[in-house]
């Protein structure tokens, strides 16, 4: 078993009224997640069912809000019970449904799964305001891949692993690195078992998710352009480049990379600047989700570590995935700095008035080196903190004033950073 750090916010979420509604990437262990509350719910005594809509037989029960609840009724009674429904999203429109449910005020308590559709991020929210919890279930992260891989013999003190077995932790995010999160292909045991995970998870996506919400009959236009994306993560993105690369329209380039996002596979970093005529404003960057994924579309996935020349990018893309959920349910704005003459700083934390930089370098730092490009943001926006992310040990400077941290990177699973 892997353990998911999401599971504890979900059977807390047991106990609420609303809908517990568990969303994110195709084959991240949903199903498993709610498999596994069913399971510890049944041995406390509590009535459960399952329905799922990929199954043909249970798909009938969803004819109207009235048939499903008379079938529940039939199966649990009319007592507290916990329903749970995979695969939602193969029911046109599911918002409206569920909402319908809600509103008929049953006793029973409905944890729903779907996939990366889009009738679960746009219209579940929009129709089912407070009436709903959505929670979004990532790849595994590199705290769950490390825990899982010492066999959780440092579970909540990963900084005495990372002090006492600093190889095995390097080693450790070399095959993250290569491999990325998803849990079928960290419990496949050889790299040749991995890649036909990852190819099933990749046609699964295409097949069930894409073909269906972009109605496309070839597929080998938006592969290319992930595979564009894949080779450029962390480098500005130019619209009018990615389209005559690919062979299809801007337009159409603009649709693809909304629904790669929709779907969980990539995410979009905007840039941070506030003087526009200098600082570049509108071209995005993009990473992936799950850096295995990215490896895989390049042909990489199979490497026993990324050559030293592509690793910069990809060190600097599970930096973002690790910085990413600890600001999901805060205001705080992930975004990027370059400048027309070329100064740029990997992160830039949007707090209120106040902003921290974070520079990320996939090598180990032996004594304080403060680029260029790091020196120019911090003098010319005189942020309180800033951040280097490194392979190597913990030290502190001062720029004009500014505290620099140099951090090990696995500082940002131990600690959260302090601004």
């Amino acid at each position: 078993m892997i353990k998911r750090k999401i599971l504890s916010s979900l059977e807390e979420h047991l106990s609420s009224d609303q809908m517990t509604i568990i969303t994110g990437p195709r084959q991240v262990g949903k199903t498993y997640l709610m498999r596994f509350m069913r399971e510890k719910l049944e041995k406390t005594g509590a009535k459960t069912i399952w329905l799922n809509l990929d199954n043909d037989e249970d798909a009938t029960r969803f004819t109207s809000q009235a048939d499903l609840i008379s079938y529940i009724e039939l199966q649990v009674g009319k007592a507290r019970a916990f329903v749970f429904i995979d695969e939602i999203q193969r029911k046109e429109n599911a918002g409206l449904f569920l909402k319908g449910i809600f509103d008929m005020k049953t006793p029973y308590k409905f944890i729903i799964s779907g996939s990366g559709s889009l009738e679960l991020k746009a219209k579940i929210p929009e129709s089912m305001a407070g009436r709903k919890q959505m929670f979004v279930v990532d790849p595994i992260s590199f705290e769950e891949f490390v825990n899982f891989k010492t066999n959780y013999q440092y579970e909540d003190r990963l900084r005495d692993f990372f002090a006492l077995e600093k190889g095995r932790g390097e080693r450790l995010l070399s095959e993250y690195m290569v491999f990325g999160g998803y849990p079928r292909v960290v419990l496949a045991e050889t790299a040749s078992l991995k890649q036909g995970e990852m190819q099933e998870i990749y046609r699964s996506y295409i097949d069930k998710d894409i073909s269906g919400l972009l109605h496309l009959e070839k597929t080998e236009s938006l592969t290319n352009l992930l595979k564009i994306i894949a080779s450029q993560i962390g480098s500005l993105v130019n619209m009018t480049e990615l389209a005559s690369t690919v062979g299809i329209d801007e337009k159409t380039i603009k649709h693809y990379l909304w629904y790669l996002e929709q779907t969980f596979v990539l995410k979009k970093v905007t840039p941070y600047y506030r003087n526009t005529r200098k600082e570049i404003a509108k071209a995005p960057i993009y990473y992936f989700i799950d850096v295995g994924l990215r490896n895989w579309l390049l042909g990489l996935f199979g490497l026993a570590q990324i050559p030293i020349p592509l690793s910069g990018h990809l060190f600097e893309n599970v930096i973002f995935n690790m910085l990413r959920p600890q600001f999901n349910l805060t205001p705080i704005q992930i975004h990027f700095w370059r400048t027309r003459d070329l100064a740029e700083v990997d992160f830039v934390l949007e707090v209120g008035l106040e902003v921290v930089p974070i520079e990320v370098k996939h090598t180990k730092m032996q004594k304080m080196e403060i680029t260029r490009s790091f020196r120019s943001f911090l003098l010319k926006y005189k942020p309180k903190k800033g951040y280097i992310v490194h392979l190597g040990e913990r030290f502190e400077t001062e720029v004009d004033d500014i505290k620099v941290a140099i951090l090990p990177f696995s500082d940002l699973i131990t600690n959260k950073l302090d601004f």
